[in-house]
Order: structure tokens, then sequence, then C-alpha cells
């Protein structure tokens, strides 16, 4: 299973669309058989999904994301976790004990070239969840 985690700085990164690179692990039996960061390239939104697809990713762990984002990666049959933030490490790892914590209010609202998303309560940081 190949899971990416939207980062920056070692932190799980709040607005999806703007993710500056992906943290992907290799997972194999349960552990983190490899990890490896990779620059999202400034590619954005709906581009995403097909970015991740492209790097063999299964599930995305993030922040903040808007519909249309959830959509386009339900239809590259990519799952999603989303609602989550703190460093990097200890959201993998709670993901994989069984213990990572995540919001359901998690989606963006704000607006991108004439376009909004969701609706919910700031987070800081320009995205709503």
């Amino acid at each position: 299973m190949i899971i990416a985690v939207a980062s920056e700085n070692e932190e799980v990164f709040q607005h999806f669309g703007h993710t500056p690179e992906f943290t992907i692990f290799e997972i194999e039996n349960g552990r983190v058989k490899n990890k490896r960061a990779v620059s999202s390239e400034g590619e954005g939104h709906g581009a995403l999904a097909k970015f991740l697809l492209d790097h063999g990713v299964d599930l995305l762990i993030c922040g903040g994301i808007g519909a249309g984002a959830q959509k386009a990666l339900d239809d590259e049959g990519i799952k999603l976790v989303a609602g989550v933030s703190g460093k990097v490490e200890g959201v993998m790892s709670g993901y994989l004990n069984g213990t990572l914590e995540f919001r359901t209010d998690f989606t963006c609202n704000h607006r991108h070239g004439g376009h909004a998303h969701g609706e919910g309560r700031s987070c800081g940081g320009g995205c709503r969840h």
C-alpha cells in the first residue's frame, strides 16, 4: 500500500490544493518499508489527484480539502483520510496503529479564482474546516 501525506516542513499541510509536497510512505505488513518526499511541482486541486495516482498512491492523508478535490480523488480510486493535523511521522504512526485522530468537518471554504469550496469554521492559514 502507498500512503501520501500532504506536507510542509514535516507537518500535515492544511490546504490540499496548495500542498507543496507529499511525504509518500510505502507500507508493507503494517510497517513503513520506504519513505520519500515528493514535490507537488506546482500542481493544484484536481490535478493533484492525477499526480498522486501517477505516484501509485492508494490513500491520502491531509488537513482541509474541498468537495471538488474529494471527487477527483474518488474518481481515481484514491481513499481519503482528512481533517488531520500534526507531525507527519506521528500521523503515520497513528494511522498504522489505529489511533489517528481526525476531524470530520474538514472541507475547505474559500475562493480561488471565482470558485468556492464547502463550509465550516476557520483553522487559520486560509483554509476552513
